[in-house]
This record gives structure tokens, C-alpha cells and sequence, in this order.
């Protein structure tokens, strides 16, 4: 399976390539700041990602920053009126927050596509 996706060091860099360039470039996700890199090969392309990781935490740790982008535990969802009616529903009769069964549907889809991806 192919990805465009990096980690290392519990960051996470999302990569493209420009084929009119001939160059893969990338960025840093869930910072606060903008951090970018690029390579020419995949080999340069990793070294660069985990340069700029090394990088982006010195710079922080410099400027006494918070280096990871924090998430607040809330984000707005959008789903069909019949979707909310019947998930409402659903949390009513388990005796459940709306809240909750949602958590609980996200956990339980996040577990099933780890297990399908360790096959």
C-alpha cells in the first residue's frame, strides 16, 4: 500500500510530488507553525523529514514554545438530519450522550481499520 504520510518521533509529515518539478516536498501536521522540507529521492526525502522534526523541536525548545499543536477534544460534524435522528436515537435508548455513542463509534471504526491494517 502506497502512503504519503511520515512519522517519526510522534510527528507526522504529509508528502506530494510535483511531477513538473521532479520533486517530492512535504509539511509538518498538527504544529502551530509552518514547517516544510523537500527531496529529490525518497532516501533524501525521509532524511529531510526527520531533519526538519529535529529542526522544528530545536527551534522550540530555543524559544521555550509549545511544540506540538494541541488538540481541544471537540470538533463539528456534519451528517444527514436522518443519520443525527436515528444516532440520537440510538444514545437514547442505551441511555448514552449523543457525545458518547459518538466516541464510542469513532474508537470502535479507528480499532477495526488497525486491525485491517496489521493484515
Amino acid at each position: 500500500m502506497m502512503s504519503n504520510i511520515l512519522e517519526y518521533k510522534g510527528y507526522v509529515g504529509r508528502i506530494e510530488f510535483s511531477a513538473e518539478d521532479k520533486i517530492f516536498h512535504g509539511k509538518l501536521e498538527f504544529i502551530n507553525d509552518l514547517v516544510t522540507f523537500e527531496a529529490t529521492s525518497v532516501e533524501e526525502l525521509e532524511k529531510e523529514f526527520k531533519s526538519a522534526v529535529d529542526d522544528y523541536l530545536e527551534t522550540c525548545k530555543k524559544l521555550n514554545i509549545k511544540a506540538q499543536k494541541s488538540f481541544k477534544g471537540t470538533f463539528n460534524i456534519r451528517v444527514t438530519p436522518e443519520l443525527h435522528k436515528e444516532i440520537a436515537f440510538q444514545a437514547v435508548k442505551r441511555n448514552l450522550s449523543l457525545n458518547r455513542l459518538v466516541e464510542a463509534a469513532i474508537k470502535h471504526e479507528l480499532s477495526r481499520l488497525e486491525s485491517s491494517a496489521s493484515l
